[in-house]
C-alpha cells in the first residue's frame, strides 16, 4: 500500500483506529513492536519513535523506528471498533544513520545493488507448523490436535478449519497464501505462498508466524514452529522458493536440458557456501534433528525430481529453485540475503562444476558434503567463514555469536537435552 504519510492520516481518521503497531525484528528474527496512539503517527513518519534497545543488543541504547509507508495494514482478528493496524519500520541510530544490525534494510538495499546489474527477484516460502491441544490450565501439550497425514481431509484432518481462518486472515492483511494443506505428522500443517519481492517476503514470513499463533489461540489450540518438536514425527522446514531473471529473462529452467548456464552458476554458488550459512538458516540445537529424517535434506546436493534434497527445482510453470534446509527460527532478512548473495558469487565467478559433480552422481551421497551435524559445528564453521564476516556487520555477528554460543552451552551443560529443548524452544517458537 503505497500511500503518501497525509493519505495514511486520513485512513486513519475515517476507519476508526486507535492503534498503530509499529513492528521489526530483532537480530534473532522475533517479531517485536511498539504500540503508538493515531495522534503519534504523523511524528513517527517525520522524526521516528525513539525505544530502548539494549536490551536485545548491548552496544547501543536507544533506537528509532521509522515505518515503512508500503507496509500499512489492518490487524483483522482485532475489533473493527476500534482498529488496529500495523507497520514495519526501519531501525535508525539517533542521529539519522542506519543501524547496522537492521537486516530488513540491509537486504533492501542488497536488492537495489543487484537491480543496478540488471537483476530482479522473488522469493516465497512454504512454512510448517504443529498444532498442539491445551490441557485444562490453558496450556500448551505435546498432544497433535489430530492423527491426520499427508492431504487428509476431515474427519481424519481437524485442522482444516483453522488453517482456512488463519488463511482468510492472511489475505485480508495483503498477505497472499497460495496453498495450504495438512502435512505427514498428526496435527502437521503447511500454508504456501505466491513468491514476492525478498523484502516483502521477509515481512509475511515473520507476521504469518504471529497470525499463525493467534488465530489457533482463539481456537483453543497451540501452534509451535519448532522444527522437530515430536521426536518420531516428522519435523517442520521453512522451503525457501526463488526466481531470478536477469533483463527480463528467467536464469533458470524446469528441464536440466534447457538450464542456463547463469542459472547453474547461481546453484552451484548456494551449494558452494551452504554450509558456512546454514547456522543462519537453522538457528537453534533443535533445528539439526530434522536433518536426514523423512523428507529432510542432510547431503550439500540439487535434483530436479527428488523430494528430499537440499536445492530443489519443481516441475513448475514458472521455474524457480526451493531451498529446502532452512526452518521458521531463522531471521528471514538474513537468511535472504545470504542465499542470494552466495548465488550471485556463483554467477560472477561463473564456475557451476559443483553442480556438474551433482548432476553425474545423484544417488551416491558419498560424494556430497554433509550439513553440518549441530549447532556447534555450523557455528564452527560460520566463524571461520570469510563469506560470512564479509556480507554481514562485525556488530551484527557479535550478537549472532554470542546468542548462538549462549544455546550450545546451556544445552552442552543440560542434563535432559529434549527437557531443555522443550523448556526454551516449543512454547516461544
Amino acid at each position: 500500500m503505497n500511500t503518501p504519510p497525509k493519505e495514511i492520516l486520513k485512513f486513519v481518521e475515517e476507519n476508526d483506529v486507535k492503534f498503530i503497531r509499529l513492528t521489526f525484528s530483532d537480530i534473532s528474527g522475533n517479531l517485536k513492536n511498539i504500540a503508538i496512539m493515531p495522534d503519534e503517527l504523523s511524528r513517527a513518519f517525520s522524526d521516528g519513535i525513539p525505544f530502548d534497545a539494549s536490551s536485545f543488543d548491548g552496544n547501543c541504547s536507544d533506537l528509532l523506528l521509522f515505518p515503512d509507508i508500503s507496509t500499512l495494514s489492518v490487524l483483522p482478528w482485532r475489533p473493527k471498533s476500534g482498529r488496529v493496524i500495523r507497520f514495519f519500520c526501519s531501525l535508525k541510530n539517533p542521529d539519522g544513520s542506519q543501524y547496522s544490525g537492521d537486516m530488513r534494510s540491509e537486504l533492501i538495499n542488497y536488492i537495489n545493488s543487484i537491480r543496478l546489474d540488471g537483476y530482479a527477484c522473488e522469493m516465497g516460502t512454504k512454512c510448517e507448523f504443529y498444532l498442539f491441544d491445551l490441557n485444562d490450565k490453558g496450556e500448551p501439550t505435546k498432544n497433535p490436535h489430530d492423527h491426520g497425514s499427508y492431504l487428509d481431509v476431515a474427519p481424519l484432518d481437524k485442522c482444516e478449519n483453522v488453517r482456512r481462518e488463519i488463511c482468510l486472515s492472511l489475505e485480508e492483511m495483503g498477505i497472499n497464501p497460495t496453498t495450504s494443506c495438512h502435512k505427514h505428522g498428526g496435527g502437521q500443517n503447511e500454508i504456501e505462498f505466491r513468491e514476492n519481492e525478498p523484502v516483502t517476503a521477509g515481512d509475511n514470513m515473520l507476521h504469518y508466524k504471529t497470525v499463525v499463533k493467534s488465530i489457533a489461540n482463539q481456537n483453543g489450540l497451540f501452534a509451535s514452529f519448532m522444527p522437530k518438536p515430536l521426536p518420531h514425527e516428522h519435523g517442520s522446514a521453512l522451503s525457501i522458493s526463488l526466481s531470478l531473471k536477469k533483463n527480463g529473462e528467467n536464469i533458470f529452467s524446469n528441464d536440466p536440458e534447457t538450464m542456463s548456464h547463469t542459472g547453474k552458476c547461481f546453484i552451484s554458488g548456494v551449494l558452494h557456501r551452504i554450509r558456512e550459512i546454514t547456522a543462519f538458516l537453522n538457528p537453534i540445537t533443535n533445528s539439526y534433528k530434522r536433518f536426514g529424517i523423512g523428507y529432510a535434506p542432510k547431503y550439500v546436493n540439487w535434483s530436479f525430481d527428488n523430494c528430499s534434497q537440499l536445492i530443489r527445482i519443481p516441475r513448475s510453470t514458472t521455474p524457480r529453485i526451493e531451498i529446502r534446509s532452512a526452518d521458521a527460527c531463522c531471521n528471514p532478512y538474513i537468511a535472504f540475503k545470504l542465499i542470494l548473495v552466495a548465488g550471485m558469487e556463483g554467477i560472477k565467478s561463473g564456475d557451476c562444476s559443483l553442480l556438474e559433480k551433482t548432476i553425474k552422481h545423484p544417488e551416491n551421497s558419498l560424494d556430497f558434503q554433509p550439513l553440518p551435524f549441530s549447532l556447534d559445528e555450523a557455528l564452527s564453521i560460520a566463524r571461520e567463514s570469510n563469506f560470512v564476516k564479509n556480507n554481514l556487520s562485525a556488530e551484527t555477528l557479535g550478537n549472532i555469536f554470542a546468542n548462538f554460543t549462549t544455546q550450545i552451552q546451556e544445552y552442552n551443560l543440560a542434563h535432559d537435552k529434549d527437557d531443555f529443548e522443550e523448556r526454551r524452544y516449543f512454547k516461544f517458537i
